[in-house]
């Protein structure tokens, strides 16, 4: 289970755009499992929320708002500002941290915090692409569906489950001890390559669309940065997807091997063949001879040839898995120095934000410095 959002408002500021009457802002400080960041919301802002919630719900979140007062403005109060404070975070307190769920699962609640989609709207993703193949549009209005951020996320996650699951079949399937179990383990594994396949096109469909509307200088859409990112999780199932087919032909080989091994009485290998194979145990110089014949071990000495050429075939597939597992701890690590990359630019804007008050602050300073040497 993810573990509870910590939301607070620590401060507020006042913004007074060029043409317009200043009003407070509100500093709405998230704490996610890896990173953390601020978001800054005024009180109409809470308002809108409050009505959205209750809409989409049909019951009123679990603490109401502050009320608005008619006398006095937090523009000139700062009582007033403090006590609104402390009700709306009272307020979101109360949403995020409740045993009622309903409020924080709506997609109301995660726009207005500006969080990732949660894993429940992978359900209404997965309902709405049916609807798609029912309608017989799957691939225009399933990447349609899957052109929105937050289902692209659900659906991506959704296909990282079935190549996991297909991954644990196919092992299931090799260390069966009967045929009944192989051949169900073995269609597990088709049926989620399968399911993972669909979804692999939504989603390159779904990227797709995206990337047309970032040429087009859409709004709303995925900066650049994020979707090469989205991009290179795209070819990393891929290769996942097809280095788990490979895998699953060459155990069905290797069973229909075994089959017509055990099956026929002349396929054993004979001691003419594993030294047609091998070469003679001769004694050879120390260090690497190329060329030189391989020496027999115990996972080869009681298999034909065509099981030496299985097991060579696993073995590379093994190896190729290694190398996989090695490009995904390399891309994790590229997509952690990203979110540091953009975790220290929010921190420099923030930096550059309070600079800008300093000087500001220093200007008022010197102007009352100014007038009270005049007074004296």
């Amino acid at each position: 289970m993810a573990p509870p959002l910590e939301i607070s408002i620590p401060t507020t500021i006042l913004a007074s755009p060029p043409g317009e009457k200043p009003f407070t802002l509100y500093n709405i400080s998230l704490r996610l499992p890896l990173r953390t960041f601020v978001v800054q919301k005024r009180y109409s802002d809470f308002v809108t929320l409050n009505t959205s919630l209750t809409s989409a719900v049909s019951s009123p979140p679990p603490t109401t708002l502050p009320g608005k007062s008619w006398f006095k403005s937090t523009v000139n109060s700062e009582e007033l500002t403090e006590t609104r404070r402390q009700g709306l975070e009272a307020y979101l307190r109360a949403i995020a941290e409740g045993p009622d769920r309903r409020w924080r699962e709506t997609s109301v609640w995660r726009g207005f915090l500006n969080l990732p989609s949660s894993s429940g709207s992978a359900s209404s993703a997965r309902g709405e692409l049916v609807a798609a193949r029912q309608r017989g549009g799957l691939g225009s209005q399933a990447g349609l569906v899957a052109s929105d951020p937050q289902i692209w996320l659900d659906l991506h996650r959704e296909m990282k489950g079935q190549l996991h699951d297909a991954r644990l079949f196919l092992g299931k399937r090799d260390g069966a001890a009967n045929a009944q179990v192989q051949y169900e383990a073995g269609a597990n594994a088709k049926r989620c390559l399968v399911k993972a396949s669909g979804l692999l096109g939504n989603l390159e469909e779904g990227l797709k669309i995206m990337l047309e509307g970032e040429k087009r200088g859409s709004e709303g859409k995925l900066g650049a940065g994020e979707l090469r990112r989205r991009r290179d999780l795209l070819g990393s199932a891929r290769v996942e997807r097809d280095g788990l087919e490979k895998l699953a032909v060459s155990l069905a080989v290797k069973g229909q091997a075994g089959s017509n091994g055990s099956g026929n009485g002349g396929a054993a290998a004979t001691q003419q063949d594993k030294n047609q194979l091998f070469g003679p145990n001769v004694s050879r110089p120390p260090g690497r001879v190329l060329g030189a014949p391989v020496p027999e071990t115990d996972k080869t000495r009681e298999l034909d040839n065509n099981g030496v050429l299985q097991l060579q075939k696993q073995l590379m597939q093994d190896q190729d898995l290694d190398v996989e597992e090695l490009a995904k701890i390399v891309r994790r690590q590229k997509e952690m120095g990203l979110a540091i990359h953009g975790e220290l630019e929010l921190q420099n804007e923030m930096l550059k934000r309070v600079d800008a008050d300093v000087d500001r602050v220093k200007g008022k300073i010197d102007v009352a410095r100014k007038r009270t040497t005049k007074l004296s």
